[in-house]
């Protein structure tokens, strides 16, 4: 495997990054962040799967547009030929890699979602706990470049241990804080953004509103209702509105 000079010294700095303690979020972010620059890809979006619902959520992203990743959360991840396959892997694996790029050339979900902002040629990452999947790297580049090496690959699943393990451990300090002292966790726990959408749950107000309210796409509304929820160990939308209380 052939690493550039600038290539080692973001190594080190992303292997720092994911030692330190950062919040599940934060990783997923910053360091996704830096793993694109790694691989010289262009569009990013991160992912925890939902076994409950069966669903993708938590989503962060760079480079892409809400509105259209407000697609993927309604419809296109229940008509994505690729990510399921994809997330059986324990290792990098590219989309080319599961299907043929012609073939999924034709299929709605690239000519509908994917296209849409450009998405190429992509690579994605898992992050396995045991049979749970605590989160991925979904990275893109589009047409006008090539598709990820396998140097490319091989720098991913370099990461990859030291990305689950941050993921677990920030997980294992979430869930240490709230059995710890239930009360005082619950809102103290959240970020400022979450707590207000929260609270809006808690008037009965649906997503749309609420991101109507917050100047956000109804992805990011979600994205915060769904750190909420696993913050307050809230079940559903009720459970949400009777800890909180109205607002």
């Amino acid at each position: 495997m052939y690493m550039s000079g600038a290539q080692v010294v973001l190594l080190g700095q992303i292997m720092k990054a994911l030692a330190e303690p950062i919040d599940e979020a934060d990783i997923r972010t910053r360091v996704g962040e830096m793993v694109m620059d790694l691989v010289k890809g262009q569009f990013y979006a991160s992912f925890v799967w939902q076994p409950e619902s069966q669903t993708f959520g938590s989503m962060v992203q760079l480079n892409m547009d809400p509105a259209n990743l407000d697609r993927y959360h309604a419809h296109y991840q229940y008509h994505d030929p690729i990510t399921p396959v994809m997330q059986r892997y324990r290792v990098a694996i590219r989309a080319t890699d599961v299907m043929p790029q012609h073939e999924l050339l034709r299929t709605e979900f690239f000519n509908d979602f994917l296209g849409r902002d450009g998405l190429h040629w992509g690579v994605n990452m898992y992050a396995w706990q045991g049979t749970r999947n605590i989160g991925d790297m979904r990275i893109w580049r589009d047409k006008r470049r090539e598709n990820f090496s396998a140097d490319d690959l091989q720098l991913l699943d370099l990461i990859l241990p030291a990305y689950t393990a941050a993921l677990a451990r920030a997980a294992g300090a979430r869930e240490s804080v709230a059995a710890a002292c239930p009360v005082l966790h619950r809102g103290a726990s959240l970020s400022p953004r979450e707590l207000q959408a929260a609270h809006m749950v808690a008037q009965g107000l649906p997503d749309k509103e609420i991101a109507r309210r917050m100047g956000l796409s109804v992805t990011t509304v979600r994205t915060h209702l769904e750190r909420s929820f696993r913050k307050l160990g809230a079940s559903n939308r009720t459970a949400l509105a009777h800890l909180l209380g109205p607002h």
